[in-house]
Formats: structure tokens, C-alpha cells, sequence
């Protein structure tokens, strides 16, 4: 009765029409957080397989173009990895190929995409397989004698050209001169000066960045923000370092003394998904699985990086 005398009645009414609304509202959310949490990890899952489905694509295009194809089925007839020691001798031996014809020579650098006229002359029937070596420089002579692809981890501008001896300069395939090669994770930063193929300074830190949630609801936000925050933080600090390289007068100064200058480019290896924040300090980039603390991956990431796939053609 007084309650009602008061009008507090209709206003207790209204209130907990209002708390009603506040709970729908709030499974709204709950259910709109869950739906973001699943697709969160879905994408994690998905980036984490990224790589391994990329090796299988090019394998299984090969196969459906041989499929649906009239052309006969050809295979390499040898397929090595060369890194180091190794790589240089088949390098020598490839540049020691002459020819008494001063076109009796071919190299070329085939991209992704089509192959050049003189390239499908020189390779006949064979061509299929120097377009599935692709990118790559290709080098055969015209007795047949010698026919190889080889992967480039520096890639030249395309080319194709006819002459007495293969054009195989060491920069596209060995690390030359002083330059700088970095590893970049989402939690894990790494950086060398390396003259040729020794490493004469490094520059590495981790950061803690959580791993994937499963559990939805609003703490799935809150961790995914934290997450992402952190990972902002790391990137933050490896553009720092990479930006060093230039603020301390190395990049692209090839008169700087011993101690310091005369860097001549930048390589970055890492995830795909934070390549783009630090692109614009490299000059080539790519990706690679390395993983581990700061040192160790950088050296397999370098390793990586430097290997190049032979194939006999």
C-alpha cells in the first residue's frame, strides 16, 4: 500500500524490466564473445598450419595440371638440398660448364608464372618440370649434357639469356659481403651482422606473450586483447632494433671502417603473420619455422634461408 501511495510500486516494476534487459543483454554478449573466441582460435590454428599446406600446394597443382594435361607424365631426375660447403661445389662445377659456341649456354631465371621462349627451346619435353621448379634459375647447355634448376633464396630479376657459360653469380644464392639477417616471431626476436657466412655480432630477446585460450566468454576477450598487446609491445621492440641498423650509420654505408658499417642489405625471416610489421626494413624477406630461444633459431633460420634445392632436370 505505501509502496504504491509513494509510486515506488511502478518504479521497483521498472527495475527489474531494466535488470531483465541487462541479463539479455549480457548473453548476448556472452554468446557474441564465444562466437569471437572459437574464430580467434580457429585463426591461430589455421596460421600454425599456414606453412605446411603452402609445401603441399605446389606438389598438388603439379599433379592436377599432369592430370587434366595431355602431356606425358616427367619426373627430375634428382632432387638435393646444398647448403654451405656442398652448395659452393655444385655452384663451381655448374660455373665451370663452357661451350667453344658462344651460345651453346643457357641460364635463366624463371618466376612463378610463364616460362620464356628459349627456355621451353632449350628444355624441350621438359619444360612442365621447369615450371615446377619455379622461381628459379635454370641452367642447360645444347647437347643436353647438362640441365638443372636451382632455387634462389635472393631472387634476380627475370632473364633469360644464350652465351658460352652459365651466369651464376654467388649473391643470389651464398651469403656475400656484410649484411644483416633477423628472425622475427610473435615472442621471439633475433638479429646477426654477418660477414659472408659468419655471424660477428647478435642482438636477441624474447618477450612473454601467451599462447593460444580455448575458453570462451569475456575472459577470452581480456586474454585476447592482453595477448595482443603483448605482441604489439615485442613487434614494437624489433622495429626498434631493426631501425638501429639504419640509425647507427650501417645501412648502406659500404666506406664505414671494420667495426661497424658497410651493411649492404637486410634479410627478415619469421611468421607470416608479423612480416608486414617490420617489411619496410628489409630488403628481402621470408618465412620460416625456426623457433626456440633467440640464438639457436636464428642460426636455423640462416641455415634455412641459405639452402637451396637442386633439381636435375
Amino acid at each position: 500500500m505505501i509502496d504504491r501511495l509513494l509510486g515506488r510500486a511502478e518504479l521497483k516494476e521498472r527495475i527489474a524490466e531494466l535488470e531483465e534487459e541487462k541479463r539479455h543483454l549480457e548473453r548476448r554478449a556472452a554468446a557474441e564473445e564465444e562466437r569471437r573466441s572459437d574464430a580467434v582460435a580457429d585463426r591461430q590454428r589455421a596460421e600454425e598450419r599456414v606453412n605446411r599446406l603452402e609445401k603441399r600446394i605446389e606438389s598438388l597443382e603439379d599433379r592436377v595440371e599432369r592430370a587434366e594435361g595431355d602431356e606425358e607424365t616427367v619426373e627430375f631426375r634428382r632432387v638435393s638440398d646444398a647448403y654451405g660447403s656442398r652448395l659452393a661445389d655444385v655452384l663451381g662445377r655448374l660455373r665451370g660448364v663452357e661451350s667453344d659456341d658462344p651460345e651453346g649456354v643457357l641460364t635463366a631465371f624463371v618466376p612463378d608464372g610463364a616460362v620464356p621462349e628459349s627456355v621451353r627451346e632449350g628444355f624441350g619435353d621438359r619444360t612442365p618440370l621447369v615450371r615446377r621448379a619455379a622461381p628459379a634459375v635454370v641452367v642447360a647447355d645444347d647437347t643436353g649434357a647438362v640441365s638443372a634448376a636451382l632455387s634462389t633464396p635472393i631472387a634476380p630479376e627475370p632473364f633469360d639469356r644464350w652465351a658460352d657459360r652459365p651466369r651464376l653469380p654467388a649473391e643470389w644464392f651464398r651469403p656475400t659481403g656484410r649484411f644483416a639477417f633477423a628472425l622475427v616471431r610473435s615472442d621471439t626476436f633475433a638479429l646477426g651482422i654477418y660477414e659472408d657466412d659468419e655471424r660477428v655480432d647478435f642482438e636477441g630477446f624474447t618477450s612473454d606473450v601467451k599462447g593460444a585460450h580455448s575458453k570462451g566468454g569475456f575472459s577470452q576477450g581480456r586474454f585476447e586483447r592482453r595477448r595482443e598487446g603483448q605482441i604489439d609491445e615485442h613487434l614494437e621492440r624489433a622495429r626498434d632494433a631493426l631501425a638501429g641498423l639504419e640509425d647507427a650509420g650501417d645501412v648502406g654505408d659500404a666506406e664505414a671502417g671494420e667495426d661497424g658499417g658497410g651493411i649492404e642489405r637486410t634479410v627478415v625471416v619469421g611468421e607470416r603473420s608479423v612480416l608486414g610489421e617490420v617489411r619496410e626494413f628489409a630488403d628481402h624477406t621470408d618465412v620460416t619455422d625456426a623457433t626456440g630461444r633467440p640464438e639457436p633459431a636464428l642460426e636455423d633460420a640462416f641455415r634455412d634461408f641459405w639452402t637451396v634445392r637442386i633439381r636435375a632436370v
